[in-house]
């Protein structure tokens, strides 16, 4: 019977979306074919009573990894423990989130395994004995589609790319240990800067509002700080024209070289829709673009679009967000 693996990424002794993600994605992947979901849970002491919400989105077994050199990523001993963890339990499938930390560590896994990597898909399946993927290629334009053979099929699936969904069954846990000491990694996390305090990360956020280059100056940036408030679950992102010239920092930066993101609404404030910015986040699942530009590239991806001034619609926009949401 082919089980799947699903790696359960966390922080600061919380679980992230993308352990979610992941345990969603694996379920889905172990109900097609009749297998079982076990997940692997790192942290420090006291990261074993995340177990519970693992095994309430799909996960039969968590495996909970408790030391104090798993309180920071430790790409080292993390990467090893996965991978050992992997081949002990011969799973058709292991997945990965393509998040920050993802992307650092499901190559190295998939290298200690001496597979390949099917890196930031969109969906999946598995069947056969092989996986099936879509990915995007040519900054989004292309979408690939990517089998892989190999066994077990490594793959980092596309952050907000699968919604989390709660089980009817809990998963049992059960304790296990590093496969090598972390505090003796030639790597050590020193420092964690944690950007946009107060609202949520962008690879997490249902709603996510981003201005560009229409927004003309670096203060009014409030516009757009003003219409997350208004929505009260929202992050702040930008384009990297924006990020390069100093308006925002470049934790903010949505697009090829910046942060991925699929939010349930996506609201575009003055951004004009360069490729490279729109290999970031044409996968939301709502898309809204303001601009003064009826050409703007940006209204091809959109779902709603509104021509007009942002330095008007934006306003009227939060203005009548914080309305409705008194009724």
């Amino acid at each position: 019977m082919p089980n799947v693996f699903a790696f359960a990424e966390a922080r600061g002794g919380e679980l992230r979306k993308a352990a979610l993600e992941a345990v969603t994605a694996a379920r889905k992947a172990a109900d097609a074919q009749g297998g079982e979901v076990h997940a692997l849970l790192l942290g420090a002491p006291g990261i074993g009573a995340k177990a519970e919400t693992l095994g309430r989105h799909g996960a039969d077994v968590v495996h909970v990894v408790e030391h104090a050199g798993f309180a920071d990523y430790n790409p080292e001993a993390a990467a090893a423990t996965a991978a050992e963890r992997i081949k002990a339990g011969g799973y058709a499938v292991a997945v990965f989130s393509a998040s920050a930390q993802g992307r650092d560590l499901a190559p190295r896994v998939a290298a200690r395994l001496g597979v390949p990597l099917a890196s930031d898909l969109t969906s999946f399946e598995s069947s056969g004995g092989s996986l099936t993927g879509k990915h995007f290629l040519n900054i989004g334009k292309v979408v690939a589609t990517v089998t892989v053979k190999a066994q077990p099929a490594v793959l980092t699936l596309r952050p907000g790319a699968v919604q989390p969904v709660e089980s009817a069954k809990a998963g049992r846990v059960e304790a296990a240990q590093p496969a090598t000491d972390p505090g003796a990694s030639r790597v050590k996390v020193t420092k964690t800067i944690q950007g946009n305090k107060g609202r949520p990360d962008l690879g997490e956020a249902p709603v996510i509002v981003s201005g560009g280059r229409g927004l003309k100056a670096p203060e009014n940036f409030k516009l757009v700080e003003e219409l997350a408030d208004a929505f009260g679950n929202a992050a702040v992102g930008a384009t990297r024209a924006v990020t390069d010239e100093g308006w925002r920092p470049h934790s903010d930066q949505i697009g090829q070289t910046g942060r991925t993101v699929s939010p349930q609404l996506y609201v575009a404030v003055g951004i004009s829709g360069a490729i490279q910015h729109l290999a970031g986040m044409r996968t939301s699942k709502t898309i809204v673009a303001i601009n003064k530009d009826k050409e703007a590239p940006i209204f091809k991806i959109a779902d709603y679009g509104v021509v007009g001034d942002v330095f008007e619609i934006v306003p009227a926009l939060t203005a009548a967000i914080k309305e409705a949401k008194k009724h």
